[in-house]
């Protein structure tokens, strides 16, 4: 098991846009918030090309008219878990979207073991992605396979392998995640934290590289979630892989991080170990990390003043 650290419990608001005002009523125009502008880049020197798996430079990405990223850098080192932290709506899943290809950036690179995602060919995409392992939020089994097949699906969809070395190559991932004994179970006999872990199964079946988790740890109960923790960080290690991790659970995603990112308002506002972004003292950081109900990301959406608003007529 890797390092475990001590950290604040989670929990943060979402942000949003302004609301349309009803007839004529002018809203009173809020101060633009503005993300932190100093230097967040570690003191530690710059890691080497041969250490970084995912190299992220100058990224731009837009849903219509929002800005969801405004000039993200961002390096995931090699064998390490790698967190990207922030409130709801920060584009953390879209970050993973892109890195595996699915969707394209508006501007800048990213490169994941040294090639440019977004300028490879369909099968040479294809091919990058067979090297990458996915924990979908909401684990994604086939409800009509069985465990053992649900595992098997990459096996036999991406390799020529032979029905028996299937079969053993299942059971070791399903020992790896303590659920060989449910094999012939289907998804719909298992709990929430069994199902998770069985796509943690299917997603190293193929022994990828690097393993990108979407909000590994929601609507986990206690038990379950520490032990998809304890998983997370003996597979990373035991399988030399390189994980990146987009969560808003703050003190479980710290416990097994060796790198946080926090985003907010399309940028990287914090940067560093666990340790060092416990210590950070900006206000966006301190928000979500100790989950305070007011701050950068408001508590109250734009709105009239309360009394204007009682007295207008409007069906609202």
């Amino acid at each position: 098991m890797g390092r475990r650290h001590s950290h604040h419990a989670s929990g943060a608001p979402g942000g949003g846009g302004s609301a349309a005002p009803p007839g004529n009523t002018a809203l009173p125009q809020p101060a633009p918030i503005q993300s932190p502008t100093r230097d967040i880049s570690p003191s530690a020197p710059a890691l080497a090309d041969r250490d970084v798996l995912v190299r992220i430079r100058g990224l731009r990405f837009s849903h219509g008219t929002r800005v969801i990223f405004d000039g993200v850098d961002l390096d995931v080192r090699r064998g390490a878990v790698t967190a990207v932290m922030g409130p709801s709506g920060t584009g953390k899943t879209t970050l993973l979207r892109l890195i595996s290809g699915q969707l394209h950036p508006d501007a800048g690179s990213i490169e994941v073991d040294g090639e440019p995602v977004q300028a490879l060919k369909r099968s040479d995409l294809f091919r990058l992605r067979r090297r990458m392992g996915m924990l979908f939020q909401s684990g994604a089994l086939l409800t009509d396979l069985s465990v053992f097949d649900n595992v098997a699906y990459p096996l036999r969809e991406h390799t020529g392998l032979s029905e028996s070395m299937v079969r053993k190559l299942v059971l070791l991932k399903l020992e790896a995640v303590g659920l060989r004994g449910a094999r012939d179970m289907m998804p719909s006999a298992l709990s929430g934290g069994m199902a998770r872990r069985v796509a943690l199964a299917r997603a190293i079946a193929l022994d990828p590289m690097m393993i990108l988790y979407d909000e590994p740890f929601t609507g986990q109960d206690p038990i379950s979630m520490g032990v998809l923790v304890t998983l997370i960080r003996q597979l990373n290690d035991a399988s030399r892989l390189t994980s990146i991790l987009v969560s808003h659970d703050v003190r479980e995603t710290a416990s097994i991080a060796d790198e946080i990112y926090v985003i907010s308002n399309g940028r990287v506002v914090a940067r560093g170990t666990p340790e060092e972004i416990a210590a950070e003292r900006s206000e966006w950081v301190r928000q979500f990390m100790d989950g305070l109900p007011d701050g950068p990301v408001r508590f109250h959406h734009p709105a009239p003043p309360l009394a204007e608003d009682l007295l207008t007529k409007g069906s609202g």
